[in-house]
């Protein structure tokens, strides 16, 4: 049960944007670039995703894990099995030793930034990343410490139901964030 009145049947942030529209679009904006604008960064949609996917797991948050993880799978080809192998343990997923550097990186960021050592961004470029792409892996899992933080302490509504997110995943994948969210129906 959410811990403020929001709209029903939309899960998670979407409910939020729907209760603040004027947060909304600067939120929607800045993972819109973040995550989906083919021009704004060097990793592909797939890896951005990738990585927002494993912060949000790190943080157990169900809402954004499940549903950024939908959407790395339709932007990696429908691959869920490394999706699923990232949440897990990026290490041994089938994924480059580029991004399973840029990984570890995130995972100090979701801990605390400052955890983050110059060893971790030279094994990154040592691995091919460049400064852009050290920068973007960790904005995107300092934004999705923020995007988790404010979907779980509001008590947002997480589906069970893996098709919802599917859904949610393919729409996102193929037309991004500034796209209607569509409703879903919510447990009684």
């Amino acid at each position: 049960m959410p811990h403020i009145a929001l709209p029903e049947g939309f899960p998670g942030i979407r409910s939020l944007f729907m209760f603040n529209p004027v947060t909304a679009q600067p939120l929607n904006d800045l993972v819109q670039t973040l995550l989906h604008d083919p021009s704004t960064s060097t990793l592909t949609p797939g890896e951005r995703e990738l990585i927002a996917t494993y912060t949000s797991s790190l943080n157990q948050c169900k809402y954004c894990a499940t549903t950024h993880g939908a959407i790395a799978k339709y932007q990696l080809g429908g691959d869920a099995a490394v999706v699923e192998a990232v949440k897990i343990d990026p290490q041994s997923a089938e994924i480059s030793d580029k991004l399973k550097a840029l990984m570890k990186i995130a995972a100090k960021v979701q801990q605390d930034g400052r955890k983050v050592s110059t060893a971790d961004v030279e094994n990154a470029r040592s691995q091919g990343a460049t400064d852009k792409e050290i920068h973007d892996t960790v904005l995107i899992a300092a934004a999705f410490c923020m995007f988790n933080r404010y979907v779980d302490g509001l008590a947002t509504w997480a589906p069970d139901d893996a098709a919802v997110y599917d859904a949610i995943g393919k729409q996102r994948a193929s037309e991004g964030y500034h796209t209607k969210p569509f409703k879903v129906t919510s447990p009684a």
